[in-house]
């Protein structure tokens, strides 16, 4: 029997969660979205995906309220690719598919470790924190190099995330530096 290309006969929340993030790359662009990249050509530099399915997967994650997209320049127009709140609650989902596969298939070191902004401290195993107790949400998370990441990546988004960086700030991988903070 063929695979079916949808889940539409399916009863399940699991299911229709899959119709948007479920086609591969997509969460890789949900990753890298929370991680602070905005922009087009940054998606496709770190990826290394088709620029045909990253156009796809923009807009089918864009339409399911997951993305926002948003005029920053006329002339050229160029967008950028905002998380919304739909998308920041796929940051449990993210960091718990990252740890699954930290504990299952990498017996090497962590590639990045996730930290309470405002104390410091290492998230715990479902994103609480240990100082606090309390569950840290996605806009108060640090994400820092772990000893098991490539210290010279090839791409200028990948260099630009490895000092330490909160999650949905933009990263500037024009210079490779993260632009200063506001306020």
């Amino acid at each position: 029997m063929a695979l079916g290309k949808d889940y539409a006969a399916q009863e399940c929340s699991i299911a229709r969660a899959l119709e948007v993030v479920g086609e591969r790359w997509t969460l890789l662009v949900v990753r890298d979205a929370l991680y602070g990249v905005r922009r087009y050509n940054d998606f496709l530099v770190r990826l290394g995906i088709p620029r045909a399915v990253l156009a796809a997967r923009l807009q089918t994650l864009i339409s399911a309220g997951v993305l926002e997209k948003r005029r920053y320049q006329d002339s050229p127009p160029r967008d950028e690719y905002l998380v919304t709140a739909r998308g920041r609650s796929l940051w449990p989902v993210v960091r718990a598919l990252g740890a699954w596969g930290n504990d299952t298939f990498d017996d090497t070191l962590p590639l990045r470790t996730f930290h309470h902004a405002a104390c410091g401290a290492e998230l715990g195993a479902h994103g609480e924190c240990p100082g606090c107790g309390a569950f840290v949400p996605v806009e108060d998370v640090e994400m820092r190099p772990g000893p098991g990441l490539d210290q010279d990546p090839a791409d200028p988004v990948s260099r630009a995330l490895l000092g330490p960086h909160r999650l949905l700030e933009p990263v500037d991988a024009g210079t490779g530096a993260l632009p200063a903070p506001a306020g």
